[in-house]
């Protein structure tokens, strides 16, 4: 029997250079589009010249990585598309391109949101996967382009799903009206808001994710976010639109009766943000005593586990007391131990791919054969 050639190595050089082509490519089609691309509210927290530095960053070393890979002959084609793509972000004006002020518009896509948050994140917890995680894994496991897709959706679309969220929890914040208790609120100092708002909206969502696991219609739509077979920061990204749009609008609706001001709630906002992508990474850094105080990686990665003793625990987003207070709560006191294997507990019951996955909710009972194993 011939013996099977070994799958040839992948270019960490190669794949760096195509994401940074791509995103230099999305980066100037935002300053020829500004007003139909780039997401109002984002674009209060950034100038324009750290966006012109930032583009000319990218182009730089999607050039210099590509040009390495193809030197040493390490996926090519890949590499060609990185420096390619450099190229045509160049031919179309690069940081040269110029544009009047951005006027208003009823709508836009935060592509800007994506290139800027994905460049960034994949800067902090590649490396720190890398010398940190506690598994070896590739930046490039299985189902990484599936995630990515769900990454660029979340993001791009991050306008459509405010408004969504908005439409859904204003009326209902509108007739709940607290005044006493909203004065009370908003009379505490900002930072004391802000652990209070945590607990509230911890809370809300925790009760709304274990009826997820055990509502079976929600189910539909939350097994898409548990059928990741890896964990890393990008895993959590995979979350099914209408469960995105259900989730914030749960969550916020409390926040919005009980009156916590604007600051208290854009620092939650933060917080949901690094928390989510820090509770899902591969870092297998042992916090000790702090895994009972907030909700990190070992905390999270058990609730994901495939395994039968753990599906109905560790709801918490933020604070493991939630989890304790539902009765919830399992860690094993063992640091050193992890879950051996992620995803669903029927594998077959997800399909792949993004479009798939969001037709899956409204497909019943149908099983897939090409589920990832």
């Amino acid at each position: 029997m011939d013996a099977v050639a070994p799958r040839p190595r992948r270019s960490f050089f190669a794949y760096a250079s195509a994401l940074l082509g791509l995103l230099s490519v999305f980066g100037v089609v935002c300053f020829h589009f500004p007003e139909l691309l780039t997401s109002r509210e984002f674009r209060a927290v950034y100038n324009e010249g750290f966006a012109r530095h930032l583009l000319l960053v990218g182009l730089v070393a999607a050039f210099i990585l590509g040009t390495l890979a193809i030197l040493r002959d390490r996926n090519r084609r890949i590499a060609t598309v990185g420096v390619g793509s450099a190229t045509l972000a160049v031919l179309l004006g690069g940081t040269n391109v110029q544009f009047d002020s951005i006027g208003a518009t009823p709508y836009s896509l935060g592509l800007d949101w994506f290139v800027i948050s994905l460049f960034f994140s994949a800067l902090v917890f590649v490396p720190l996967e890398r010398y940190l995680g506690k598994r070896r894994m590739s930046p490039l496991r299985r189902g990484w382009r599936t995630d990515i897709a769900y990454f660029f959706m979340s993001h791009v679309l991050v306008q459509f799903i405010l408004i969504l969220v908005t439409a859904s929890t204003s009326t209902i914040a509108g007739l709940a009206v607290f005044p006493a208790l909203k004065d009370a609120i908003q009379s505490l100092p900002v930072w004391a808001q802000f652990l209070i708002a945590v607990f509230v909206a911890d809370l809300a969502q925790a009760l709304l994710h274990r009826a997820y696991h055990n509502v079976p219609w929600l189910w539909r739509f939350h097994a898409v976010h548990h059928s990741s077979r890896e964990m890393d920061w990008l895993a959590g990204s995979r979350i099914h639109f209408v469960e995105i749009v259900l989730t914030r609008s749960f969550v916020l609706l409390p926040l919005l009766v009980l009156g916590f001001s604007t600051p208290a709630v854009n620092a939650y906002v933060i917080l949901v943000g690094l928390q989510a992508v820090i509770a899902h990474a591969n870092i297998g850094v042992r916090f000790g005593w702090l895994e009972y105080l907030l909700v990190l990686p070992r905390y999270h990665h058990w609730h994901h586990a495939r395994q039968q003793d753990y599906i109905d625990v560790n709801y918490a987003i933020h604070l493991p007391l939630i989890d304790m207070l539902m009765g919830t709560f399992k860690l094993p006191r063992d640091q050193a131990q992890w879950p051996e294997e992620y995803g669903v507990m029927k594998l077959e019951t997800v399909p792949q791919g993004i479009v798939e996955q969001h037709l899956m909710p409204f497909r019943g009972k149908k099983t897939f054969d090409d589920y990832v194993d």
